[in-house]
């Protein structure tokens, strides 16, 4: 079994503040937005999804320099400010099966949210949404990670807190654990990740272990 982890409200409680600041650059680019229509519209797809659909909505395009910009505001305050997921750490220490991360974020916050939230230690192989040609809810990602990982995907089971990141790894035939236990999930979040196409979804971390020794992953 494969176990592929998706970063930004999993592994990592970012959401609820890369969101804000989402908000706020949008805003002072003259894009108003909430930090609470960033979560409902945009948590869980990549930043080049996300900019073509407010660069169509608007009629005009964002600065060039937009992306550059936007991840380096989000990475200074990561470095102080992220915490990890409640009892994530012992979780994946408990799990003996081999183990990535796919998540739609760049390689470089990828890698700066692990070492900020002290769980870099954890994972050796990290994969972004910047390698493959279409971002989550497509399967692309997760198809890339199983294949640079040697994994056939009936043999994964996918972590992931977002509906776009359930469905595009139903899409790819994968099993998906949903995790709603994350800042920015609200009471409704575990509805969506199971109308998504999640096998399981937990609140709490601790429950992990028990959840992946529960599910199978799919028969070839």
């Amino acid at each position: 079994m494969l176990l592929i982890f998706d970063c930004d409200g999993v592994l990592v409680d970012s959401e609820p503040l890369a969101c804000r600041i989402d908000a706020e650059y949008l805003t002072e680019l003259g894009y108003p937005f909430t930090a609470e229509e960033i979560v409902l519209r945009f948590v869980g797809v990549s930043l080049k999804d996300m900019a073509a659909r407010i660069e169509a909505e608007h009629g005009r395009p964002l600065p060039t320099d937009f992306g550059a910009r936007l991840t380096r505001r989000i990475l200074d305050r990561f470095e102080t400010e992220l915490q990890p997921v409640r009892g994530v750490r012992d979780a994946v220490l408990a799990l003996p099966h081999r183990r990535c991360v796919a998540s739609s974020s760049t390689p470089d916050r990828i890698a700066l949210s692990l070492r900020a939230a002290g769980l870099a230690d954890l994972f050796g192989d990290l994969f972004s949404a910047v390698e493959v040609k279409r971002g989550k809810p497509a399967p692309d990602l997760f198809l890339h990670a199983a294949a640079r990982m040697g994994a056939a995907p009936e043999e994964c089971v996918v972590i992931e807190d977002s509906a776009f990141g359930v469905r595009a790894a139903r899409a790819a035939g994968m099993r998906v654990i949903g995790f709603a236990g994350g800042g920015h999930c609200g009471p409704e979040h575990k509805s969506k990740l199971i109308a998504a196409g999640a096998d399981r979804v937990i609140a709490d971390m601790r429950r992990l272990p028990e959840t992946v020794a529960e599910i199978r992953p799919n028969p070839a």
